[in-house]
C-alpha cells in the first residue's frame, strides 16, 4: 500500500472498544454511522414525547426560513433528499396542514399559522436542549475541527479535493 498525503495508517476492523491508541485505524463510516444513529434516536424520542416528527421540524423551519413563503413544490424538492421516500414530506406537509400549524395563501404559498410558529419555537428550544446534552464536554473548537475533518473527508471520497 502506498502512501497517501504521509498516510500509512491500516484500516482496521469496526470496533467499539478501540482504545485511543488504535482509534486512527478505525473506519470513519461505521463511527459516523454510530453518531448519525444516536443523535437521530435521542431526537425523534424527545420528539415523539410532545407529538412530533423530525421531518415535521423540517418543513416548520424550511417555511419559516427563507425571504419568501416557499410554494408546496419548493418545500418538497428542498426535504426530499432528507427524508425517508419521495412520499414523506408531501405527507408532512398534508399532516401539518391538519393540525393546523400550516396554511396556504391567495398564491399557493405555505406559512405557519400562530400555533405552527408556537410549536417551531418549542421544538427549536427543545433540539437545542438536546444539542447542549449531546455537546457535554466537547467544546465549540473540538466540534468545528471534528466538522471540518469531516468536511475534508467527504470531498477527498467524492474526488474533489477542495473542501
Amino acid at each position: 500500500m502506498k502512501p497517501l498525503n504521509g498516510h500509512t495508517t491500516d484500516q482496521a476492523p469496526a470496533d467499539p472498544a478501540a482504545t485511543d491508541d488504535v482509534l486512527a485505524g478505525q473506519p470513519i463510516g461505521y463511527w459516523a454511522g454510530l453518531v448519525h444513529e444516536a443523535v437521530t434516536r435521542r431526537l425523534r424520542d424527545a420528539m415523539a414525547r410532545i407529538d412530533v416528527t423530525q421531518p415535521q421540524y423540517w418543513v416548520l423551519n424550511r417555511v419559516t426560513g427563507g425571504p419568501t413563503p416557499p410554494s408546496r413544490e419548493e418545500v418538497i424538492t428542498q426535504l426530499t433528499p432528507l427524508a425517508g421516500g419521495q412520499y414523506e414530506i408531501p405527507r408532512v406537509i398534508d399532516q401539518l396542514l391538519h393540525r393546523g400549524w400550516l396554511g396556504i395563501d391567495a398564491g399557493q404559498r405555505l406559512h405557519l399559522t400562530d400555533a405552527g410558529e408556537a410549536a417551531r419555537v418549542r421544538l427549536r428550544r427543545l433540539a437545542t436542549e438536546l444539542r447542549a446534552e449531546v455537546h457535554q464536554g466537547v467544546s465549540d473548537e473540538e466540534y468545528v475541527a471534528v466538522l471540518r475533518v469531516l468536511r475534508r473527508m467527504i470531498a477527498n471520497a467524492e474526488g474533489d479535493g477542495s473542501a
